[in-house]
């Protein structure tokens, strides 16, 4: 009886005194809200932390004895059974203000949903008895605007770093913003985006398996005819092969700025592919599973262009295996389960004959078990050699002879691609120093334990991902491993360029390995790299996001400075219900990364298409019309021109992506004269995004092309 006294008093007297507090540092805070329980829900301490920042009632509807608010409340006991119960303000939809407190234990014992309450449904219903069990609730809380004092003190803070008159050093340096990026709901592409392809029309090729069965959107009709004949397998004599058909897209051409999605067919699977921007714009897209294992497909830019496919194209089946352009703007595929050698595809023809090489290295990072070399890290350098990097060790590579022209040292601590899955890219290639020899650097960045797969899927043990990072001087003949520490733990992320120089790492989980529901803790947290800060002071953590983006999600840059975030999906199939713990994901997000603070908008800098040219040759000069702010100085140092080749990113892997950084002979408020890049080496033929640059905020970037 005592108990339920002590329930009914937190619930009556405590949550509205809560919810007081709460709204007093707000604006129009004291104003009462009305809400309504649409669910109880599970979460977990570390996930809630970030989003308690907008709570503003805590309701306990669980009976238990020990009846206390949360660790993450109160910084006090992080043993409560509580039940997290999410409160809405009715007609909010997608953004609720939320109400948490955590569990951090099993669904007590006989716990019914309260009498009180009868809008409460019961999550557990139908569910397994694991004890283990927690379904991740996703939650997008209502974020206040910045109060008058927050804005006034953002543009004092700025009006400092604008003083003209005696800080001729400031003026060299990029602006400085407390401004931890933001999170925004695009809209829900319909599939979930495992493979993602920006094309020059700004249209998003997103794709998935079709074996995932049912998506959110249809081929368009007339049904059946224009549907894909699916041949299951025979499993004996007894059981022949069963032939159905299949409606539902498995892949959308998305676009970045309307959020329409239209329906593309694609026959051949393309569950682990890989891929890349051709010359002259498509997207060229090789291996996959099954009938897709060695083939290759076209998809184009025209308002009604659909995949043209040629399955058997290819020498050796290519699932999950890296495809990369070349100085002529054809490709390389490399490795793939099982396939340890690499091939050439031409850019243009379907029809062609293939040319094959052995790759030792593939064959002996394989570990027996788990692999950890699939999807490997490759880049074409600026010598016109390959940099191939498996598991934990990488080698110089003749491509067109197959010969290794060096080994560089391993990078200690763990496995680094698929199923470890780190991160990796080709830092900026900085032409403006001048001189013959351009340098190039890898990064390379988190991953897992060499034996994390076969503990993730045997036995549901989720090892701590890696929290380390290497980066190495590849065109340097002491190249040898740097060693730094990200602020977390992270596998299975995304690292994509920003225009800045800076590099996003984000998206993956903090413990497991990639593969059907191997991996749990989700990394809610994006980081900055700033290669050009000193060791130790390069990584920055941003806003936490709200969707978890696991196993099959995707990311890349787009040209209003932004980042597009797509995808995850840890099931075998669509799953959108809550038996499982984290649900199949199809919403798209903008993520407006720091350089985007609203009060640094009137210093951006602004390219005019109509002034700028945009087909650009090896080595030439080219003009750049642009609009720069004076008042903020402008120098050859603080003004840069960056070409970005945009990636095909799959599992946690951008490959084909490239951030150039031209040479600038004269820069003015109005006009930029620039160099292009010298030749395909540095800049493989076909599309860019080309931004200019002012004191670390970009303008919106344009499309050029180079080398058609």
């Amino acid at each position: 009886m005592a108990v339920l006294h002590r329930a009914l008093f937190l619930v009556l007297f405590v949550a509205p005194l809560l919810f007081l507090h709460g709204s007093a540092h707000k604006p129009g805070g004291g104003k009462k809200k009305e809400h309504k329980v649409v669910g109880v829900v599970r979460d977990r301490q570390r996930q809630a932390k970030s989003l308690l920042k907008s709570a503003t009632v805590v309701v306990n509807g669980n009976k238990q004895k020990q009846e206390k608010r949360p660790a993450a409340v109160t910084g006090g006991n992080k043993q409560d059974n509580n039940v997290v119960v999410i409160q809405q303000n009715p007609g909010a939809v997608n953004k609720p203000h939320t109400v948490i407190v955590v569990s951090n234990t099993a669904k007590p014992a006989g716990y019914k949903p309260s009498q009180k309450d009868p809008d409460v449904t019961n999550p557990y219903a139908g569910l397994t008895p694991d004890k283990n069990f927690k379904p991740f609730k996703t939650v997008i809380p209502n974020k206040p605007p910045p109060t008058q004092q927050e804005e006034e003190a953002t543009q004092k803070e700025i009006n400092q770093q604008t003083t003209t008159a005696a800080n001729a050093a400031i003026m060299e340096r990029d602006f400085e913003t407390k401004f931890k990026g933001d999170w925004k709901v695009h809209a829900d592409a319909f599939v979930s985006a495992m493979q993602l392809q920006l094309l020059p029309n700004n249209k998003a090729i997103m794709s998935d398996t079709t074996s995932f069965g049912p998506s959110k959107i249809e081929l368009p009709k007339p049904h059946p005819a224009n549907c894909r004949e699916v041949v299951q397998r025979a499993v004996d004599k007894q059981h022949p092969p069963i032939n159905s058909t299949d409606c539902w897209a498995h892949a959308v051409e998305y676009d970045i700025d309307t959020a329409q999605s239209r329906p593309l067919k694609v026959l051949t699977d393309q569950w682990c592919s890989c891929g890349g921007l051709s010359p002259k714009g498509y997207l060229v897209s090789t291996g996959g599973w099954e009938e897709g294992y060695r083939a290759v497909r076209h998809m184009g830019t025209c308002p009604t262009c659909d995949f043209e496919e040629k399955p058997g194209a290819l020498a050796s089946n290519r699932w999950y295996a890296t495809q990369v352009i070349m100085e002529d703007g054809n490709f390389i595929i490399v490795g793939g389960r099982d396939t340890f050698n690499y091939e050439f595809v031409p850019a243009v023809e379907m029809n062609f004959q293939t040319r094959q090489f052995d790759l030792p290295l593939l064959r002996e990072t394989n570990d027996f078990g788990s692999e950890n070399n699939l999807y490997p890290f490759v880049y074409l350098v600026p010598d016109g050699n390959v940099y191939i990097f498996a598991n934990s060790r990488s080698i110089l590579l003749e491509p067109n002879t197959g010969k290794v022209l060096r080994e560089y040292p391993v990078l200690p601590g763990g496995s680094r691609n698929y199923p470890a899955s780190g991160m990796s890219v080709l830092l900026p290639v900085d032409l403006r120093k001048g001189g013959p020899n351009v340098d190039a650097e890898v990064l390379i960045c988190g991953g897992g334990d060499p034996a994390g797969w076969g503990k993730a899927d045997r036995e549901k043990i989720f090892l701590p991902a890696l929290k380390d990072c290497g980066r190495m001087t590849i065109t340097r003949p002491d190249a040898k491993w740097e060693i730094d520490q990200m602020p977390s733990e992270r596998v299975m992320g995304d690292m994509i360029h920003l225009p800045n120089l800076d590099v996003l790492i984000l998206s993956g989980a903090k413990k497991g390995v990639s593969g059907w529901q191997n991996a749990d803790e989700p990394n809610m947290v994006p980081v900055l790299y700033s290669p050009y800060k000193k060791l130790g002071e390069r990584f920055k953590e941003l806003e936490p996001g709200y969707i978890p983006r696991m196993y099959h999600s995707s990311s890349t840059l787009i040209p209003d400075g932004k980042v597009l975030v797509a995808g995850s999906n840890t099931n075998p199939t669509y799953t959108f219900t809550e038996d499982v713990r984290f649900k199949t994901e199809t919403i798209v997000e903008k993520f407006w990364p720091p350089y985007l603070e609203s009060n640094l908008r009137q210093y951006r800098p602004s390219v005019h298409e109509g002034g700028t040219e945009k087909i650009l040759k090896y080595g030439q000069q080219f003009r750049i019309k642009v609009k720069l702010v004076p008042e903020i100085g402008i120098s050859q140092t603080n003004v840069k021109v960056v070409l970005y080749a945009p990636p095909f990113t799959t599992h946690g892997y951008s490959m084909n992506q490239r951030m150039i950084v031209l040479n600038t002979l004269k820069i003015t408020d109005a006009n930029i004269q620039a160099v292009a890049p010298p030749s395909g080496k540095i800049a493989p033929p076909g599309y860019y995004i080309l931004w200019a640059v002012h004191r670390g905020l970009p303008s919106s970037g344009i499309w050029v092309q180079i080398g058609a």
